[in-house]
């Protein structure tokens, strides 16, 4: 039987926000960068310097911090994706949550992503990104009833026919977290 969803998501769900935390490039799965094709494990493409450099040496501006952590998620380096959002400026801003969430979740850490989720959403209850994401680990968790509240969610707030909602929707048809 699913579990309900925490107090602080379903308080979330009637609250009104933004439309969607993370830019509209950022729909889709982020396309390779330098990054993912030439650095190894534990380093990232500093563009100021046209090398490699260590994730801990790394000086990227917040926004490029937070696109290179989602690509390191999805090439499947969430370690070095969790070790670079531990740098960023804002580590409770609901876009650093997802992302956050997001990396655990990729890695197979759905009960670690979930809370999460549910901190990013309480910071920003119309961060569809984040209910796509969260819809799909939910998925994983065998909740596919919960993940359709959370797409019910993205449409009511403006998100139908978006990435995340076209993610969530292609999770729930195949019962299985797509791309996830």
């Amino acid at each position: 039987m699913p579990r309900p969803l925490p107090l602080v998501a379903a308080f979330a769900f009637c609250l009104a926000g933004p439309a969607l935390a993370i830019g509209p490039e950022d729909d889709s799965p982020p396309a390779p960068t330098r990054t993912t094709t030439e650095c190894p494990a534990g380093q990232v493409w500093d563009a100021e310097t046209e090398a490699c450099t260590a994730i801990e040496q790394s000086r990227l501006p917040e926004d490029i911090l937070r696109r290179t952590a989602r690509e390191l998620a999805y090439a499947g380096r969430s370690d070095d994706a969790l070790e670079l959002l531990q740098r960023s400026g804002a580590p409770e801003a609901s876009e650093v949550l997802t992302l956050t969430a997001f990396a655990h979740g990729r890695a197979g850490r759905i009960d670690t992503a979930l809370p999460i989720y549910d901190r990013a959403l309480a910071a920003d209850p119309g961060n569809l990104l984040a209910r796509a994401y969260m819809g799909l680990a939910l998925i994983a968790a065998g909740r596919s009833e919960d993940a359709g509240m959370q797409l019910a969610e993205i449409r009511a707030r403006g998100g139908a026919g978006s990435w995340p909602d076209r993610a969530l929707s292609r999770g729930l048809a195949a019962g299985a977290p797509v791309g996830y």
